[in-house]
């Protein structure tokens, strides 16, 4: 149960999960891109660098849930609060955590493939060519997909040990298409983390585009939560809800606090 770990470790996990996430997911953008040369860019390469980020999410789930919840995203936390299902006095703390372990995963890609991550870009999401009402739009519905299902697979009536599962493949599913776009962030952390790593490696950043991720994840993370609540919410809800969500096992929470 989450009640039983203090807010320190739920943050340490909270940093971790954010840096396995990044180091992971992040990190098999250049990874593709050094092994590639100057191959082109192909779906195949698109489809393994989502198979990454899928992986480490289904991974850290089950390894960290229980520990705090393992939103490793802001946006999800956000959505958790907006909805009441998480304290909004944590949030603040969950988000710092979340991004200092971005930084921490990004770093680490540098660590391990050295400056040449920086000199491809070090998965930094950008988007090019379009207008930041497309880009705005492409990470809005990556984001919104993404938490709207969280929710569903964390609802009490949910079938039991398969969210890990579920939010795993629907990150990878969200990315195909949001990829090509926008480089498929869908997270505020994983935005943020990246970028500043980049920054302070010399690599070039489009900061003026910032605004335009936080802006749609953000958004995205709390009308996905809200848009759930009115499809699914009912009266049983309010005996079911509790601080903390464990993503791995969210049932546990239901059966403890739903009268028989």
């Amino acid at each position: 149960m989450l009640d039983e770990t203090t807010t320190a470790q739920k943050l340490a996990a909270e940093a971790v999960g954010t840096a396995f996430l990044v180091f992971i997911g992040v990190g098999s953008v250049p990874a593709t891109l050094l092994v590639n040369g100057g191959a082109p860019f192909t779906m195949a390469d698109l489809g393994m660098i989502s198979l990454a980020f899928g992986t480490i999410v289904i991974a850290t789930v089950y390894a960290l849930g229980h520990v705090g919840g393992n939103h490793i995203n802001p946006a999800v936390t956000l959505g958790l609060a907006v909805s009441g299902k998480f304290p909004w006095s944590q949030v603040p703390a969950y988000i710092a955590a979340q991004v200092v372990g971005a930084v921490v995963g990004a770093t680490a890609i540098i660590a391990v493939l050295g400056h040449k991550a920086s000199e491809v870009g070090l998965g930094v999401a950008t988007y090019n060519g379009i207008s930041w009402v497309q880009a705005f739009t492409a990470e809005f519905v990556g984001t919104f997909i993404l938490v709207f299902t969280i929710f569903g697979v964390i609802y009490r009536k949910a079938a039991a040990g398969f969210a890990g599962l579920a939010i795993g493949f629907v990150v990878f599913a969200a990315i195909i298409p949001v990829a090509p776009a926008t480089g498929a962030s869908i997270n505020p952390a994983r935005t943020v983390g990246p970028m500043l790593v980049q920054q302070l490696a010399g690599g070039s950043v489009k900061w003026e585009q910032l605004p335009v991720y936080l802006g749609a994840e953000f958004l995205a993370g709390a009308l996905a939560a809200l848009c759930y609540r009115f499809i699914a919410h009912t009266p049983a809800d309010k005996a079911a809800v509790a601080p903390g969500i464990d993503l791995a096992d969210p049932e546990e929470v239901a059966r403890a606090k739903t009268p028989a």
